[in-house]
């Protein structure tokens, strides 16, 4: 696996779609991913440092898991089938671990809020 960063939000210049920038730590690989605008907003407001004045979806899932003592360790990319990345939340609870599944783009926008790391499958960086 490798460990990747959000480096940014860019739009497609043809579809005009967001997409999420991620970068391994040297720079030299990167795996753009495909996002609605809903989630390039979520993404993004944490990439500017806006609080928002009330909770968003993502933010409500962050305080949810903190309520509950969950704690997410990590999220992993672990696939691409037929252009569709598919992502896994990876959370604690009392010593116990759990694998939820995620889209991709909430998964990144759940990370950044927690400042858990990004993983992606080599594999996936490899077919993208």
């Amino acid at each position: 696996m490798i460990e990747m960063r959000v480096t940014g939000i860019a739009m497609d210049a043809a579809t005009r779609s967001p997409i999420v920038l991620l970068k391994d730590s040297t720079g030299r690989r990167a795996l753009p991913i495909y996002i609605g605008e809903d989630q390039a907003k979520a993404i993004g407001s944490v990439l500017n440092q806006l609080v928002p004045p009330r909770p968003g979806t993502h933010d409500l899932l962050i305080n949810l898991l903190d309520g509950c003592n969950m704690r997410l360790e990590k999220i992993v990319i672990h696939s691409l089938k037929d252009n569709t990345f598919y992502a896994l939340l990876i959370v604690q609870q009392g010593g116990v671990v759990r694998e939820i599944d995620a889209r991709p783009s909430d998964a990144i926008a759940l990370a950044l809020r927690s400042n858990c790391p990004i993983w992606v499958m080599e594999e996936v960086v490899a077919d993208a």
